[in-house]
């Protein structure tokens, strides 16, 4: 079931975050930050997670793309899961919810940058109406090698 996200899920949100980092390419980042810290960086809004027999298997949440307020509608996904739960569906099922979500709270721009090696995120933008907008070349080093990222946007139909 998909449900939103407590507080009490930060630990179990982390611990999926970190399998994510462990892949090497789901994000630039490579530390866990403080519940605080991901508190901070996502929405107060949208954030969700999958949890089937009482155990959390994955979870999505939106980030502003910036602070100024004329992006307040656009936001930056996020969907993580367990990786002995991929390929079950869950990430398309979240992010379904996510992007529901987003358009009660008023988000008309969805955007995501992606790894072009992480096909399987790629599938998942591509099935659920996400169009890819650009290529940024070399955008950052990761593990001492300059990475490619893949520009992903999705807008509302229900905002415009």
């Amino acid at each position: 079931m998909i449900r939103e996200m407590k507080n009490t899920d930060a630990k179990r949100v982390l611990e999926i975050y970190k399998m994510g980092l462990e892949t090497g390419n789901a994000t630039f980042e490579t530390s866990i930050p403080s519940w605080g810290i991901w508190n901070k960086n996502h929405l107060s809004h949208s954030r969700l997670v999958y949890e089937e027999n009482g155990k959390i298997l994955g979870w999505a949440a939106l980030a502003p793309v910036s602070g100024r307020k004329v992006y307040k509608g656009v936001a930056e996904i996020s969907v993580y899961i367990d990786t002995e739960f991929r390929g079950r569906g869950i990430g398309y099922r979240l992010l379904n919810s996510l992007i529901k979500s987003s358009e009660q709270n008023g988000i008309w721009t969805l955007t995501s940058s992606v790894f072009p090696e992480n096909k399987a995120t790629f599938r998942l933008h591509q099935k659920t109406g996400f169009r890819i907008v650009g290529v940024r070349e070399k955008i950052a080093e990761h593990h001492g090698s300059w990475r490619d990222t893949v520009i992903f946007e999705k807008r509302s139909k229900k905002i415009f």
